[in-house]
């Protein structure tokens, strides 16, 4: 087929209305995998009370998602590049489903770190998927900028309606009904996807090898495990284990793809600057920003009072600011600049958090709304260029893998995130000091969490003056980590400038 045909039929495909109903299917998983991240930090207080996690195992519930879906993310990819991106969306929405219910009805910690993990699983099919498939969906660039802009946004509006959502459902029922949530829209995707979702995948892929499978798994949770105990706890033995065990796998993993013939990850991508720079951006912002959002439902809920329904319209700014800004990211990439509108982006997020620092236990809802409006703003440029950035750096037979690297880089960052700056705030609260005459057992359970804190003084006589320092302190650990999270996104709005140089989207002209 000559250049020309080609050039013809790829502008016939365009032309398909099917690619916008498809969207459509696509956007719906990304609203499953949105809702669910954001309704675990409203439901947290409830499961605190109800399951009586420690403060290790309240952190193993926020994270282990991540943890195994950073592990699986790059190797679901690659077999969606095998055996067909529908065929392992539809799967994967079926399991995301099913284990949702096993995440409802968890009677103990155990059980509910064991289907978080288990759920990690299957949502490591989901993003990939649908980001590999608009990138075959549309190959007009200036389409593509548009359609990833809509899945950017279809995961923001998932971050507004999971708080609102799951805060009536909080109201009305338990806990567990916000993981329930999933399974009619679960449903509908499985049903329509298989009537409008054109199958995709790699004409030539060659074999999934399973060594890089295990060698990428064990190296990312090896890792993040061992980064994870040693902000929590200190540097140990077991820390130090897992982590040089997690980076001898990923090395042995780095090799191994070299030395095939047929790779799982082609390591290629990574000589692309382009590519590189927007995957380091992803990572840096998740990280800067995940530790901070899982604490803040729990600030709202248990500091301010809010009830469930309240603290979700609370969060509501952000999500409305990522949606109109990841609409238009790719018009103004290409106005300006992708260098301009990441590092921009990332520059607001930091700023934003910035003056999160300070908070207080009465701090007004002016302040918090509207640095979450620029955090939502500054959310929805940068991830929304930088996929974009991602998609149209690799041939379409290599979407799958490339999306994984960008989701993978999402993942990881939200771990390390939660990790991280999860541990500054427990490990700032965990330091504060109880009130005279206050019975031992209460205080040990103050101290494991501040749901536990509050569960544990009803009745009290001192209560409130227990509340008030146990309070304090755990503002005073999200203040300091709003501090931390402000530095590593000013930091990486600069390195962004650098690294995006040049840097422009298909369909636009090359900027400094």
């Amino acid at each position: 087929m000559t250049s020309t045909q080609q050039w013809t039929a790829a502008t016939e495909v365009e032309k398909r209305p099917g690619r916008w109903l498809a969207l459509a299917v696509l956007v719906l998983a990304v609203l499953l995998v949105a809702v669910d991240a954001t309704v675990l930090g409203l439901a947290t207080p409830y499961i605190s009370e109800d399951l009586k996690p420690s403060g290790t195992q309240l952190l193993w519930i926020g994270d282990v998602y991540s943890f195994v879906i950073a592990g699986l993310l790059v190797s679901m990819g690659s077999l969606g590049d095998r055996i067909g991106r529908k065929k392992l969306l539809l799967i994967g929405s079926v399991a995301f489903g099913l284990v949702s219910v096993l995440n409802a009805y968890a009677g103990t910690a155990e059980l509910m770190i064991l289907a978080r993990a288990l759920l990690g699983v299957a949502g490591a099919t989901l993003m990939p998927a649908t980001l590999a498939l608009i990138r075959n969906l549309f190959h007009d660039p200036r389409e593509r900028s548009l359609a990833v802009g809509i899945w950017g946004a279809t995961a923001s509006a998932g971050m507004a309606i999971g708080p609102i959502a799951g805060g009536f459902l909080l109201e009305h029922f338990w806990w567990g009904s916000v993981f329930l949530i999933n399974l009619p829209v679960m449903a509908v995707l499985v049903v329509v996807g298989m009537k409008l979702l054109p199958e995709s995948r790699d004409p030539e892929p060659g074999p999934w090898d399973l060594i890089s499978v295990v060698l990428s798994l064990v190296g990312m949770v090896g890792i993040v495990y061992g980064v994870k105990e040693a902000a929590a706890h200190g540097v140990s033995g077991e820390a130090a284990a897992a982590g040089l065990l997690g980076a001898a796998a990923l090395f042995g993993f780095v090799r191994r793809q070299f030395a095939l013939e047929t790779p799982l990850l082609d390591m290629r991508l990574f000589r692309n600057r382009g590519f590189s720079a927007a995957v380091l951006a992803d990572l840096l912002t998740i990280l800067g920003l995940s530790g901070l959002v899982f604490f803040l439902s729990q600030y709202l809920q248990l500091v301010q009072g809010m009830r469930p329904l309240v603290a979700g319209l609370a969060e509501l700014p952000a999500a409305v600011g990522a949606v109109v800004a990841g609409l238009i990211a790719g018009s103004v990439a290409r106005r300006y600049s992708v260098r301009a509108v990441v590092a921009g982006g990332l520059a607001a997020i930091g700023l934003a958090l910035a003056t999160l620092t300070l908070l207080s236990p009465s701090t007004g809802y002016p302040l918090l709304g509207g640095a979450l409006l620029f955090v939502g703003v500054g959310a929805g440029l940068s991830f929304t260029v930088t996929a974009d950035v991602i998609l149209s750096s690799v041939p379409k037979e290599q979407a799958g893998a490339a999306s994984a690297v960008s989701e993978t880089a999402y993942e990881l960052g939200a771990a390390l995130g939660i990790a991280l700056l999860g541990s500054i705030v427990t490990g700032v609260y965990g330091g504060f000091t109880a009130p005279a005459g206050t019975p031992p057992e209460v205080a040990a359970a103050a101290h494991e969490s501040l749901g536990g804190a509050v569960e544990a003084t009803a009745g009290l006589p001192n209560a409130e003056a227990l509340l008030s320092a146990a309070r304090a302190a755990f503002v005073d650990g999200l203040t300091l980590a709003a501090g931390a999270g402000a530095a590593v996104l000013l930091g990486a709005a600069v390195a962004a400038w650098f690294l995006l140089r040049g840097q422009r989207l298909e369909g636009g002209a090359e900027h400094p």
